[in-house]
C-alpha cells in the first residue's frame, strides 16, 4: 500500500475549504434557525407554563366561588326555613286568637240571645198571667177548670 502524500494533502484541504464554505454559508444560517427554535420552543414553554398556573389559579378561584355559592345557597335555605317556620306559627297563633275571638263573639251572642229569650218569655208569661187572671174573674171556676187553664195557656206559651 502507498500512501500518496499529495492526495491526503488535496483531501485536507479541499475537506478544509468545505468546510469553511459550509460554516461560512450553511452552518451559521443553519444554527441561526435552530437558535431561533430553540428560543421559540423555550417561549412556548414558559407561556404554556404561565397558562397552566393561571388556568390552576382560576380553577381555585372557581371551586371557592362554587363553594361559597353552595354555603349561600344554604343559608339562604335555613333562613327561609325559619322564616315560614315562625310565619306557621304566626298564622297558628293568629288562627287560635281569632278562633278564641269568634268563642267569645259566639258567646257573647248566645247570652245575650239567651237574655233577650228570657225577658221575651218573662213577658210573655206576664202577658199570659194577666190574660189568665183575666179569664178567672170572668169565670169563677173551680180548681180542675183552673189546672186546665194554667195546662192549656202552658202549652200555649210552649208552643211559641
Amino acid at each position: 500500500m502507498v500512501i500518496l502524500w499529495e492526495n491526503i494533502l488535496w483531501t485536507v484541504l479541499s475537506f478544509g475549504i468545505l468546510y469553511w464554505l459550509l460554516s461560512r454559508y450553511a452552518f451559521k444560517p443553519l444554527f441561526g434557525i435552530m437558535d431561533k427554535r430553540k428560543e421559540l420552543v423555550l417561549g412556548e414553554l414558559q407561556q404554556a407554563e404561565a397558562d397552566r398556573k393561571a388556568a390552576a389559579a382560576l380553577l381555585e378561584e372557581q371551586r371557592k366561588a362554587i363553594e361559597d355559592a353552595r354555603k349561600e345557597a344554604y343559608d339562604i335555605v335555613e333562613q327561609t326555613r325559619k322564616v315560614s317556620a315562625k310565619s306557621a306559627e304566626e298564622i297558628v297563633e293568629a288562627a287560635k286568637s281569632e278562633a278564641a275571638r269568634l268563642k267569645e263573639a259566639a258567646m257573647q251572642d248566645i247570652a245575650s240571645e239567651k237574655n233577650k229569650a228570657i225577658a221575651e218569655l218573662r213577658n210573655q208569661v206576664g202577658e199570659m198571667s194577666v190574660k189568665i187572671a183575666s179569664k178567672i174573674i170572668e169565670k169563677e171556676v173551680d180548681a180542675s177548670a183552673q189546672e186546665q187553664l194554667v195546662d192549656k195557656y202552658l202549652k200555649e206559651v210552649g208552643s211559641r
